[in-house]
């Protein structure tokens, strides 16, 4: 079992001890067209990453279209809008999208899923197709045109 051998502990034999190298504090950074750090270091406004934008970039393909209908018109009067969106979407994600879309301040997100209904046109029955609609309370004064 020679093998198996290179797992046995030897006898006599030490571990090696590994010295741990000096460290030396770190200088702060400076520049003279620079924008102070909250320690008190500066960085170069040049080499600042880029802030993304609101709502991400694929997010916006959860969001299908406005969903109008008599009910949406009088919600919309509240701050309310309907959207039918995709099956798969979350409520975060939904609030991602309307932000980024519209730009607006969702306060709230609710969800209904439709489920699909049967249908019959002579001797061929099938289904109505389901869908998910979200309804997407925004701030006050604010409003998104449909329209």
């Amino acid at each position: 079992m020679a093998i198996l051998d290179i797992f046995k502990k030897k006898k006599g034999k030490k571990a090696p001890v590994i010295k741990k190298k000096e460290e030396k504090p770190a200088e702060p950074r400076t520049s003279t067209a620079g924008v102070p750090f909250g320690d008190g270091t500066v960085r170069d406004k040049k080499k600042e990453a880029p802030k993304p934008k609101k709502g991400g970039g694929i997010i916006y393909g959860i969001v299908k279209e406005p969903h109008i209908s008599e009910k949406g018109s009088v919600l919309a009067e509240k701050g309310q809008y309907i959207f039918k969106v995709f099956p798969n979407a979350n409520k975060t994600e939904i609030k991602k999208a309307i932000e980024g879309i519209y730009r607006v301040d969702v306060l709230s997100v609710n969800i209904i899923k439709i489920p699909a209904k049967k249908r019959r046109l002579g001797k061929i029955s099938g289904f109505k197709k389901g869908y998910k609609k979200a309804i997407v309370k925004i701030k006050e004064g604010q409003k998104i045109d449909i329209l």
